[in-house]
């Protein structure tokens, strides 16, 4: 991890962020010069303004905890390659630092934005030995709704989260919005950032399956690390850093984690990383799944009406279905790279097994 007060660590964090691969890459271009969301304000500012301030629980405890690393945020390319199914085995090898990244995308209408983040884990982990999964790679995240309001950020007025196959809504304080068809599970707390000027809502996620809500629902009980927006990226220095910046990471970046969708090594089908038996996920636990981790395009509550993925993919719909939103949603996207796939996510709604997640 970058040191706060010094220069004396900067070669660690070099080799972090070579350990990133392409997408380091893809993130110092995306964040130099990305696309225009208005003339005010570009998606990457827009993003980086609005991400979450991010409290990662870790168990250190166990065979496969890897010490507490098994609990660290990364990225899908964090050895190097784009190889979903040697993740598991490559967690914690040397030369394998898991520098701190999480992806994000922004979609626009008139009268909102949609930006969702996405904190993947190569591990999803167990050090129970009975009636607990575990499988290779681990993806959930949250989804802002920011209202247009003429201001340069606009304001929040909502979160859902993804916490295995439940979604959870949160409203801010002095929110205008209310519950809808599904009822608001709790209020979204914002915090100040030692590295920015900005107030930022919070999230968390809990050690091993990684079931990610509004602070506090989850918490840091014992060693845990408290991960901050940021234009770098730091390798948590132990699993008890309460400093560790994270860098973000354009999901509809040129060659990025979109750009892959149908890359084979990487995902099984369209929004499921693909993900083994190998390298010992499963010794000493119940069992181990493959193919069991989703993309944000893959994500899905099966009781609620909006469909598989499309909290990421149609964000103002899955708002209407969630929310009472008294000054009106428009449906009509002004920027959706989705919507160029929109038929083969429809065919993989209706087709693709549930995962364990």
């Amino acid at each position: 991890m970058l040191d706060k007060s010094s220069t004396t660590r900067r070669p660690r964090v070099a080799r972090a962020l070579a350990a990133a691969g392409i997408v380091a890459v893809l993130v110092a271009a995306s964040l130099a010069a990305p696309a225009s969301a208005s003339a005010a304000v570009s998606r990457a500012e827009l993003a980086l303004r609005w991400a979450p301030i991010h409290y990662q629980d870790v168990d250190a405890t166990g065979s496969h905890a890897l010490s507490g690393q098994s609990d660290y945020v990364t990225t899908v390319d964090f050895d190097g390659d784009l190889n979903g199914r040697n993740n598991w085995d490559r967690a914690g090898q040397a030369g394998n630092p898991l520098a701190a990244h999480a992806y994000y995308s922004v979609l626009e209408t008139s009268t909102h934005w949609y930006i969702t983040y996405f904190f993947f884990h190569p591990r999803d982990w167990t050090d129970h030995p009975f009636f607990e999964t575990e499988h290779e790679n681990d993806g959930e995240g949250v989804l802002f709704a920011i209202e247009r309001d003429g201001s340069t950020y606009g304001v929040l007025r909502s979160a859902v989260t993804v916490a295995h196959s439940d979604f959870f809504s949160y409203t801010p304080v002095g929110s205008t919005w209310t519950s809808g068809r599904e009822g608001v599970d709790g209020t979204l707390q914002f915090q100040a950032s030692p590295h920015d000027t900005f107030q930022h809502p919070v999230t968390a996620q809990e050690a091993q399956g990684h079931g990610l809500k509004a602070y506090p629902q989850y918490d840091i009980v014992g060693d845990g690390l408290v991960y901050y927006p940021s234009t770098v990226t730091e390798t948590p220095s132990d699993g008890n850093d309460r400093d560790v910046r994270y860098q973000l990471v354009d999901i509809f970046a040129v060659g990025g984690l979109w750009a892959q969708r149908s890359n084979p090594s990487l995902f099984a089908a369209l929004g499921t990383f693909a993900g083994d038996t190998s390298g010992g996920c499963g010794s000493g636990t119940w069992t181990c799944s493959t193919n069991s981790a989703n993309a944000p395009w893959g994500w899905d509550d099966g009781d609620d009406a909006p469909g598989r993925g499309e909290i990421a993919s149609d964000p103002a719909k899955l708002a209407a279905e969630y929310f009472t939103v008294p000054a009106g949603l428009a449906r009509t996207y002004s920027y959706n790279p989705y919507a160029g796939a929109a038929a083969a996510l429809t065919e993989a709604a209706r087709t693709a097994p549930p995962v364990v997640d």
